[in-house]
């Protein structure tokens, strides 16, 4: 059987930190009172009546774990810059000692797979969305609901529900087990100019078809006026954009219930996968002309520069487009979700969680440190301090919307993505080899843009060569 594996194509990053790890016997661990090993999960019990405060949960937890030292491994990221402002008050109330990892992603996911080997060095660790199938299929994680499920170790305040459906059914876990409590995500969503839509009696897209109307409409419009801006550079970036829309069309590039069996089967030639290209090819003629080359970054420049009246990508990027000191859309701006498709609803769906590793000798004391980090009790602090939103009370906060006037618009976006989790697809699929397959279907799709082939032609093209590359 083929591992899953996958790989998160978009993520903000801030700069690199690095902190050394303590010596694995400095660590709590030890027995505790009454005889019960915290590394067992035994240390960690009380009362819904015992917690019904912050206040009230840290003296219950330090009654138990006062002096414990935890480990953390996570990456150079605006949530792991938020959790550090909040480790004082969080050892203060618990006791419990933090020591932080913090590495570039593209370091972390070897690091804590070489760590839970056996060192168990680490516990509590930073995981991509993207990184679960791999380390469901290896034991790197312990089920989360171990600790979420149980009263006895989670207080009220909490509250698992109050995350997001499509983060907490779709980033957090693999083969229906959750690993992880979502901290940290993405989908992708419309930005639109309201100056332009409102000028010339225009509404915002809710379907694909007036998504392209709207393009084709304001495309030279006005002097240096283009429909839309989007990621379209050759190879990854440009199956990643079109990716923003495929499956609201039934396309993929895989059917994902094969993927890992002996008999994996490519669909980059149905007519769900050749119509959402030739959408996609279709839009982009509407986009400046030199969108072949365009990452998100250049996406983003084009539109907060007001060369575009559109832009389809990632919802992390939304707070520079409402900034004024980088937009000069700023105040003329508004968002909607990814619109709907032939198929429905399938916007991207991208993230990092916080999980426990099967090898920490600490596990009571990570849950303590995670559901404290993580809680709806802590969101508004958490997300004030630069965190990235996963709950609906983040959302929903008016504070929070006000600061940020994409929220409204992201939570519904959030709702559109979870019609993909619920039709038990990946937006990713869970393949060994699925960053060469992104980049021979970018490769042959950046082609047909170019008129170099035909829609039709290059998904041919690009299902010989992912055969190939599978089989």
């Amino acid at each position: 059987m083929k591992k899953r594996t996958k790989k998160l194509l978009s993520m903000l990053l801030v700069g690199v930190m690095t902190v050394s790890l303590a010596a694995c016997g400095q660590k709590g661990g030890e027995e505790k009172e009454g005889g019960s090993e915290e590394g067992a999960g035994g240390g960690l019990s009380f009362t819904a009546e015992e917690t019904k405060t912050l206040e009230d949960w840290g003296a219950a937890v330090k009654k138990s774990l006062d002096g414990t030292e935890i480990t953390v491994a996570m990456a150079s990221h605006p949530s792991t810059d938020a959790f550090k402002k909040m480790e004082k008050e969080f050892t203060d109330l618990t006791g419990i000692k933090v020591v932080w990892d913090i590495v570039e992603e593209t370091n972390l996911k070897n690091k804590q797979l070489l760590d839970a080997q056996g060192a168990g060095s680490y516990d509590v660790f930073m995981v991509d969305a993207f990184w679960m199938s791999e380390y469901a299929s290896k034991n790197v994680l312990v089920p989360i609901s171990d600790f979420a499920e149980d009263e006895t170790k989670t207080p009220e305040w909490f509250d698992y529900e109050d995350i997001m459906p499509a983060y907490r059914n779709g980033i957090a876990g693999a083969g229906g087990v959750n690993y992880g409590i979502p901290t940290a995500g993405e989908t992708r969503f419309i930005a639109y100019r309201t100056d332009l839509f409102d000028q010339y009696g225009k509404k915002a897209p809710t379907t694909m078809d007036e998504f392209l109307e709207l393009a084709q409409f304001f495309n030279g419009k006005e002097d240096g006026l283009y429909g839309v801006s989007m990621r379209a550079q050759r190879g990854i970036h440009f199956a990643s954009g079109w990716m923003s829309l495929m499956y609201n069309f039934g396309g993929g590039f895989l059917d994902q219930e094969t993927i890992g069996s002996d008999d994996e089967v490519v669909t980059c030639t149905t007519d769900e996968t050749k119509e959402s290209l030739k959408y996609f090819v279709d839009l982009l003629k509407c986009a400046p002309p030199d969108v072949g080359s365009y990452t998100h970054e250049e996406a983003l420049g084009a539109f907060i520069s007001g060369k575009t009246a559109m832009w389809l990508d990632a919802t992390a990027l939304a707070g520079q487009i409402t900034d004024p000191e980088s937009s000069t859309v700023a105040d003329k701006v508004a968002f909607v979700p990814t619109p709907t498709g032939p198929a429905g609803d399938g916007a991207a769906l991208a993230g990092w969680n916080l999980g426990i590793p099967e090898t920490s000798k600490n596990k009571d004391a990570a849950w303590a440190f995670i559901s404290y980090m993580a809680s709806k009790e802590k969101v508004k602090e958490y997300v004030e301090n630069g965190g990235v939103a996963t709950r609906a009370s983040a959302f929903e906060d008016p504070e929070l919307q006000e600061a940020n006037p994409s929220y409204e618009a992201q939570k519904l976006a959030l709702e559109s993505a979870n019609g993909l989790v619920e039709k038990g697809l990946s937006w990713i699929p869970q393949h060994d080899s699925i960053n060469q397959i992104l980049d021979i279907a970018g490769g042959y799709g950046s082609s047909a843009l170019t008129g170099d082939t035909t829609t039709d032609q290059a998904c041919e093209d690009m299902q010989k060569d992912i055969e190939d590359l599978i089989k």
